[in-house]
């Protein structure tokens, strides 16, 4: 398990790398940590306005930095998904692998628990018109026979996302631990 001291330890090396990398960056430093389900979440600055805490010296368009806390891995996190509070729901997803979760299950076993299956048929249909009739009833049967619906059928749910996706970056990982 990664703690606090090697998370900073971890970010301070990898500014310190993008800095020799890239001489044109300003010096930069790290300006708040916090503990998260994955890791440590630490936001960077410049190294100016660490200092001053004048809202003229701040970098923008930067997200902060996700340490793992299992590996020491540091992973970029797009100031547009963290600004949205998307950014541990696609952690999930893309770094750790999780699947994404039902957008309707919930709704459909709500649906059948309190007006039967012809409900849940008549939700799917108007909340998930990529399925088909026969996989909106197998969706359906699946719920009230007490399992869950098979991945195909979740995953034809969802909507259709167009445009480019905002994503993690990996930057480094996993890292050794310290002695």
């Amino acid at each position: 398990m990664i703690d606090r001291d090697r998370a900073i330890a971890l970010v301070e090396a990898q500014l310190a790398e993008e800095r020799r990398a890239q001489p044109h960056l300003p010096e930069l430093a790290i300006v708040h940590v916090e503990e998260h389900e994955f890791g440590w979440l630490l936001v960077w600055q410049s190294a100016v306005y660490a200092r001053s805490r004048d809202p003229r010296d701040r970098l923008i368009g930067q997200g902060p930095y996700l340490v793992d806390g299992l590996d020491g891995s540091i992973h970029h996190i797009p100031v547009t998904v963290y600004c949205r509070d998307e950014w541990l729901q696609l952690y999930r997803e893309r770094i750790r692998g999780e699947p994404k979760p039902d957008p309707v299950l919930a709704a459909a076993r709500e649906l059948l628990r309190d007006e039967g299956t012809m409900a849940v048929l008549r939700h799917l249909r108007a909340i998930a018109p990529r399925l088909t009739l026969s996989e909106t009833k197998a969706y359906a049967d699946a719920l009230r026979d007490g399992g869950d619906p098979p991945a195909e059928l979740v995953e034809r749910t969802r909507p259709v996302l167009t445009g480019r996706q905002p994503d993690f970056q990996t930057l480094t990982g996993p890292c050794p631990m310290e002695a």
